[in-house]
C-alpha cells in the first residue's frame, strides 16, 4: 500500500510539474518590427508565459544571473554591443545548460564577437570595412518562402514543406555542425533557414523566417514556434 500511494505521489508531482506555463525571456531591441502582432503571438500560445527584456536592458539582466527564473531564452533582437562581462554571462549559461531560441535578425548580433556565431551555429555579415566582400550577406523583402523539411524532430513535428511570404538572408555562413530542419531552393535565400544547434551543454534552434506581421499571424510560424520552445525546454 505505500509503495502504490508513493507512485501516485511522484505521478502527482510530475503533473504538477508539467501544468506549469513555460517562462520566456523574451529579448528584443535594436531592431524595428510590428510589436502588436509579435506580442499578441506570444500571447496566444497555450502554456507560455513570457516578459520581454528590451536591449540594452536584457543584457544587463543577463550579467546579473537573473535568467535563472526563466526556462528558455528566445532572441529577437539585433544588438551591437556587447561588453566582456556580459559575454562571460552568456557563456555561463550555456555551461548550464539553458536553452537559446533565436529568430530571424538575431543571428545579426554582435559582429565583432566571434563566439556568437558558434552559439548561434551560423553568421550574417554586415559590410564593413574589416569584412571580404564575397563574404558579405544580403537579404531580399517580401518575396514566398518554400521550404521542405529536412530533419523531422519535435520541432518540425508535423510539417513536410512550409511557405511563408518573409524576408530571406542570402549568403549566411553556416555551421557544418548544425542539424538542417528546414531547408529552400530559394535563389536568393541560404539553403538552411532553420536548424539546431549545441554549444556547451545548451539546445539551441534558429529559425530565419519572421520578418513581419505576416509571418507572426500565419497558424504554421506560430505551430513552428512554439515546437521549438516547448522541444527545447524538454
Amino acid at each position: 500500500m505505500k509503495q502504490i500511494v508513493l507512485v501516485l505521489s511522484f505521478l502527482f508531482f510530475g503533473y504538477l510539474l508539467s501544468a506549469q506555463p513555460v517562462k520566456i525571456m523574451l529579448i528584443t531591441g535594436g531592431h524595428s518590427f510590428d510589436e502588436v502582432e509579435f506580442f499578441e503571438m506570444f500571447d496566444g500560445m497555450e502554456g507560455i508565459d513570457y516578459e520581454n527584456f528590451e536591449q540594452p536592458k536584457a543584457n544587463i539582466k543577463l550579467e546579473k544571473d537573473l535568467a535563472e527564473d526563466f526556462d528558455v531564452l528566445v532572441f529577437y533582437d539585433m544588438w551591437k554591443t556587447i561588453t566582456e562581462s556580459q559575454k562571460d554571462a552568456y557563456l555561463k549559461l550555456t555551461e548550464q545548460g539553458k536553452p537559446f531560441l533565436f529568430l530571424h535578425h538575431s543571428i545579426v548580433s554582435y559582429q565583432k564577437w566571434p563566439e556568437f556565431e558558434k552559439i548561434v551555429g551560423g553568421k550574417y555579415f554586415v559590410k564593413n570595412d574589416n569584412v571580404p566582400q564575397e563574404l558579405f550577406s544580403n537579404f531580399e523583402h517580401d518575396v514566398w518562402v518554400y521550404s521542405k523539411v529536412e530533419t523531422y524532430t519535435p520541432v518540425t513535428k508535423g510539417f513536410r514543406e512550409l511557405r511563408f511570404f518573409d524576408e530571406v538572408y542570402g549568403n549566411v555562413r553556416v555551421s557544418d555542425n548544425v542539424i538542417p530542419l528546414l531547408k529552400t531552393r530559394h535563389p536568393k535565400s541560404m539553403e538552411v533557414i532553420a536548424w539546431e544547434n549545441k554549444y556547451n551543454e545548451s539546445k539551441i534552434v534558429y529559425i530565419q523566417p519572421g520578418h513581419d506581421k505576416r509571418a507572426f499571424e500565419d497558424p504554421d510560424y506560430q505551430k513552428l514556434l512554439l515546437q521549438a520552445i516547448q522541444y527545447l525546454v524538454k
